[in-house]
C-alpha cells in the first residue's frame, strides 16, 4: 500500500512541476513591471527658516513620520532657488508661488496642487502718504531676495505702474532683514509675497509705525494678471481688541503649490496630497474649509496622478491601510496576472492531464493483449512463445501501481488479460 501510494504521489509530481515551474516563470516575468518601493527619504525645499513654507513643512515632517517617511527639510531664498534645485535633482518636492515665470529646461516640472493664497503684502512706513503703487517714487523698497517669488513679482507689478531703479531705490532683501529695517525706518517699503502666518508678517502687521497698504484697483490686477486672485483683509481680522486693520483692505495675492518632477514615485504623491490635506485643509484667512488642496491657481501643469487623487479621492486601499501595507499590495496587484492567465487555465487542465496519465498506464497495455489475441486468431492455436508473452503482460500488470479511484481500471485489464488467456485454452 505504502509503495502504491508513493508511486501515485510521484506520478502527481511529474504532472505538478512542469506547472509550477510555468508559474514561477509567470510571476518573474510579471515582476519586471512591478514598481520599485517608494524612497523612505525624500527631500523638499522651502524657503528661508522664518518663513510660512517651512513652517507648514515642518508639520508635513510630522505626518510623513508616521506613515515611516523621512521628510528632509532644505531652507533655500525662495521660489526661483526652489525651481533651480528641482531641475538640478538636489530635492524631490517643493513649495513654488505660482506666477513666476522659469525656464523649465530640459526637465519639465508638474504641480500636485495649490496649497494656499499667498498675498502681495506690501506695508509702508508711517511717514510716507501713498494711494498706489504709481506713487512709489523715490522710495526706498525692499523688493524680495535674489532667487525668492516676491521678487520678480513685485518688479513686474512696480513696473506696470512705471516705477523702477530710475526713480526709486529699489533692494533685493526679504524676510526679516526687510521688516526690521522697515521698523527701524531705514526704507520706506518692503514687499513680500507670504501666508499671513509668516513671522514678519505677523510682526509687520501690528507694527504701529508701519501700515498695510491697501490695493484699491485689485480687481483690476485679478483681471491683467490671471494668475493673481483678488482678496480682502476683513476689518478686524488681524486684531479684534485693537481693531486692526480698522477698515476692509484690498490685497492681491497669489498661491503656493507643491511641485514635483516626473521621476517622483506615484505613490507618494497621494500621500503628500493627503498630508496637504490635513495641514491646509483648514480654513484661513482666504479660504474656506476644504478649499485647499486644489487643482487650481497652479504654478505648472497638473500631473495625471494628482488629478486622479482629487476627482476620485485617496486610492481605495490607502485609506483603510498603513501606507507601507497599501503600497505593498498596489504595487505586487500586477503579480495577479500569472493568476489570472495561467492559474486557472491550469487548474482546468491539470485535472484532466493527471487522468490521462494514469489510465495511459493501464490503457498501454491492451496494445500487446490485442497483439497476442490477433496472433492466437490467426494461427488457430496457442504457441508456447503467446503463453510466454501473456504472463509476461500479467505479471507487468500485476506490479502497477495506481490510486484507488482508478482501482476499477485496473481490474478491468486484469479480467480482460484472463479472457483472453481462457480464449487461447478453448480449442477452435
Amino acid at each position: 500500500m505504502a509503495e502504491q501510494t508513493h508511486r501515485s504521489g510521484r506520478e502527481a509530481w511529474k504532472v505538478a512541476l512542469p506547472a509550477i515551474g510555468l508559474v514561477i516563470f509567470g510571476f518573474w516575468v510579471a515582476y519586471q513591471f512591478v514598481q520599485p518601493a517608494p524612497p523612505k527619504h525624500i527631500r523638499m525645499a522651502t524657503g528661508s527658516a522664518d518663513g510660512a513654507y517651512h513652517k507648514f513643512a515642518r508639520q508635513y515632517v510630522a505626518h510623513l513620520a508616521a506613515e515611516g517617511i523621512e521628510l528632509e527639510l532644505v531652507p533655500s531664498s525662495g521660489t526661483l532657488d526652489n525651481i533651480a534645485m528641482l531641475h538640478r535633482g538636489e530635492v524631490d518636492i517643493a513649495f513654488v508661488q505660482s506666477g513666476v515665470a522659469a525656464d523649465t529646461e530640459d526637465k519639465p516640472l508638474w504641480s500636485l496642487g495649490s496649497l494656499f493664497l499667498e498675498p502681495l503684502w506690501v506695508f509702508v512706513h508711517d511717514s510716507q502718504e501713498v494711494a498706489l503703487l504709481r506713487d512709489f517714487q523715490g522710495l526706498r523698497i525692499a523688493v524680495g531676495a535674489e532667487g525668492s517669488g516676491t521678487r520678480p513679482l513685485a518688479l513686474e507689478l512696480l513696473a506696470a505702474n512705471g516705477i523702477d531703479h530710475s526713480n526709486a531705490l529699489l533692494l533685493d532683501m526679504g524676510g526679516d532683514a526687510a521688516a526690521d529695517r522697515l521698523t527701524a525706518g531705514e526704507i520706506d517699503a518692503a514687499i513680500f509675497v507670504a501666508s499671513p502666518q509668516a513671522d514678519y508678517v505677523v510682526h509687520l502687521n501690528k507694527t504701529q509705525t508701519v501700515r498695510l497698504f491697501g490695493f484699491k484697483r485689485a480687481a483690476a490686477y485679478a483681471r491683467l494678471y490671471p494668475h493673481l486672485s483678488s482678496v480682502v483683509v476683513p476689518q478686524g481680522l488681524i486684531d479684534l481688541a485693537r481693531n486692526l486693520p480698522d477698515a476692509d483692505v484690498e490685497l492681491i495675492a497669489a498661491s503656493a503649490n507643491l511641485v514635483t518632477t516626473e521621476e517622483f514615485h506615484p505613490a507618494l504623491i497621494d500621500l503628500i496630497l493627503q498630508t496637504a490635506r490635513r495641514v491646509h485643509g483648514s480654513a484661513g484667512w482666504f479660504s474656506d474649509g476644504g478649499q485647499f488642496p486644489s487643482p487650481d491657481f497652479l504654478a505648472f501643469p497638473l500631473l495625471k496622478e494628482a488629478e486622479r487623487f482629487y476627482e476620485y479621492g485617496p486610492p481605495f486601499l490607502q485609506r483603510y491601510l498603513p501606507f507601507w501595507a497599501a503600497t505593498l499590495i498596489d504595487r505586487l496587484k500586477v503579480m495577479l496576472l500569472p493568476l489570472l492567465v495561467l492559474l486557472i487555465p491550469l487548474f482546468k487542465t491539470l485535472p484532466p492531464i493527471y487522468r490521462w496519465r494514469i489510465r495511459s498506464r493501464i490503457y498501454c497495455w491492451y496494445r500487446d493483449i490485442l497483439a497476442v489475441e490477433k496472433q492466437f486468431r490467426e494461427a488457430g492455436e496457442a504457441t508456447p512463445q503467446m503463453w510466454k508473452e501473456l504472463e509476461r503482460i500479467d505479471d507487468e500488470v500485476r506490479r502497477i501501481a495506481v490510486p484507488l479511484s482508478y482501482a476499477d481500471e485496473l481490474y478491468d485489464l486484469r479480467l480482460h488479460i484472463e479472457l483472453v488467456r481462457e480464449s487461447m485454452q478453448t480449442p477452435s
